[in-house]
């Protein structure tokens, strides 16, 4: 018997709150706790770049799963997130938009299941400074 094709499903983003369109939007998408939310070691993480003039990104064949992502309006486009006093800023975002207190979100909190179906995330940019 031959073993059929994971399934996969289609992830929008949208993007909501954008202070400017300067810079890129760094995009970190992440199924594994231990790599969020930067997404560095993991080598299924899917990250992209894109101009910050651009309001929504879609990726197609994404394995169904149970997925985290993080967002970072880089404005100065140098490729990290800007901190002054370990404050950000620069904009950042997480999928399902959880509460922020001192640091990023558990993984938990900004985790969603993307299903067969499909999804949208509306992630909504904060700037602290």
């Amino acid at each position: 018997m031959l073993g059929g094709a994971a399934p996969v499903a289609r992830l929008e983003l949208d993007f909501t709150s954008l202070r400017s369109a300067k810079g890129l939007i760094q995009i970190c998408i992440t199924a594994d706790a231990q790599h969020f939310p930067d997404c560095k070691g993991d080598a299924r993480a899917l990250t992209r770049s894109i101009p910050a003039g651009t309001r929504a990104v879609t990726f197609d064949a994404l394995p169904v799963g149970g997925y985290a992502v993080a967002v970072i309006h880089d404005e100065n486009g140098n490729g990290k997130l800007d901190t002054m006093m370990g404050i950000p800023r620069e904009g950042f975002g997480f999928s399902r938009n959880p509460a922020i207190g001192f640091g990023p979100p558990k993984f938990g909190a900004a985790r969603f299941a993307l299903d067969g179906q499909g999804g949208t995330q509306g992630i909504r940019m904060r700037y602290l400074l």
